[in-house]
């Protein structure tokens, strides 16, 4: 897309990128794609806000060049100094080799471990204010929003927060920068869902005390580095990253996650059963195959759920290995607190209940229930399922 004006004199500059297949290494973005939404100021001064990996160097150069030229820039700010808004630096240096770098002390530290390089770089401080004439950025510290250097910078004339990871989201834009054009409004939401629990959701106390620290801000458009700018609803996104935050120590929403996997189809077949009595109770019921699911979609419905159902083969004496793969991602992104049954096959022997038992006591989560059965499940045992899941959905509305 070409550059776009956010407001008089400022310029999405952004790229998307659609060949990607993993976000940090990590998370599955194939079919969904990223933008990295870097942003131009071009007033007395030419600023370049935020950048993009460095495959994407020669689409953002001529996304810059429509409006000013590149090598005239002035300032490049650094609200966060992750590769994926740092890789074209370096270059971006030597097309203009007279530009400021500005960040916190933290990404001048950084900068030289990452790239190399000293000079011509100037740590802000909080609440500063960098004056443009005909604009005025204005810098506040967001340290773990999500890396420690991380801040965010607001132009004071028209009120834009440029936010970088922040109020961000996966899903390539499609024909549409902003919130008020976008045709897909559930599609981003979900997508600042899914990129708000692997990325971010570690930190949400950070993410709150960002939130409080500029509440008094008028803000007329969020403008976040991946994902939709936002300018029609711009407290939307600010209001969902509060609520999400939340979620990591407040009561998250009723509902029910049903996890599992299944070697020979026997677990499957009780998944079927105790799912209808989640249903009979009238509770919210997502369901995922480890087998088949990345955690990354995963991770958003257990966050939101107040209740987990753990359905696992016994495999070797323990808990099958994907299962045990999603717990130990549970753990290291600090999903706790939930409420958590579990229901299974075994062969010879059990031992996937006790293991489930240690991952529950990491996490914090209530063991609920438990309900092995050997081999396939008997008629009965189906009916047991049903009144294991019915039971267990009543037991989170009393709750509720």
């Amino acid at each position: 897309m070409p550059a776009i004006e956010v407001k008089p004199g400022i310029y999405w500059i952004g790229v998307n990128d659609r060949t990607t297949d993993l976000f940090e290494g990590l998370w599955p973005i194939t079919s969904e794609g990223v933008s990295y939404n870097a942003y131009l100021v071009n007033g007395d001064k030419k600023v370049l806000i935020d950048m993009a990996k460095d495959i994407e160097l020669n689409v953002l150069l001529d996304q810059i060049a429509e409006v000013v030229d590149p090598s005239k820039l002035d300032y490049i700010v650094v609200n966060h100094m992750e590769p994926d808004h740092t890789g074209v630096i370096k270059t971006m240096r030597r097309i203009a080799p007279g530009v400021q770098v500005l960040g916190t002390a933290r990404t001048q530290r950084m900068l030289a471990e990452f790239y190399n390089f000293t000079e011509n770089v100037q740590a802000v401080n909080d609440a500063e204010i960098l004056d443009l004439g005909t604009h005025q950025l204005q810098f506040f510290a967001a340290p773990m929003v999500h890396w420690p250097e991380t801040m965010v910078t607001y132009e004071t004339t028209h009120r834009v927060l440029f936010s970088c990871d922040a109020f961000g989201g996966y899903g390539a834009l499609q024909g549409a920068i902003f919130d008020d054009q976008c045709t897909m409004p559930s599609f981003y939401e979900r997508e600042s869902l899914r990129y708000y629990v692997n990325i971010v959701a570690l930190f949400h106390k950070p993410v709150l005390k960002a939130i409080e620290k500029l509440r008094n801000l008028k803000i007329d458009v969020v403008a976040p580095s991946h994902g939709l700018i936002w300018r029609e609803h711009p407290e939307h996104i600010i209001q969902l990253y509060e609520k999400w935050a939340g979620y990591a120590t407040g009561k998250p929403d009723l509902g029910v996650t049903l996890v599992y996997g299944t070697m020979y189809g026997n677990t499957e077949e009780m998944v079927d059963a105790v799912a209808q009595g989640v249903v009979r109770a009238n509770v919210p019921i997502e369901i995922f195959d480890v087998r088949h699911t990345h955690a990354s979609y995963i991770l958003p419905s257990i966050y939101t759920h107040s209740g987990v159902l753990v359905g696992a083969p016994t495999y070797e004496g323990a808990l099958f290995p994907p299962m045990a793969h999603l717990m130990d991602v549970l753990e290291r992104k600090r999903i706790q607190n939930r409420k958590v049954a579990y229901m299974g096959s075994y062969g010879w022997s059990g031992g996937a209940r006790r293991e489930l038992a240690g991952w529950a006591e990491k996490l914090k989560w209530e063991m609920a229930d438990t309900f092995e059965f050997p081999g396939m499940p008997t008629a009965a045992d189906l009916r047991y399922g049903v009144e294991f899941g019915y039971r267990f959905a009543q037991s989170l509305k009393e709750e509720a």
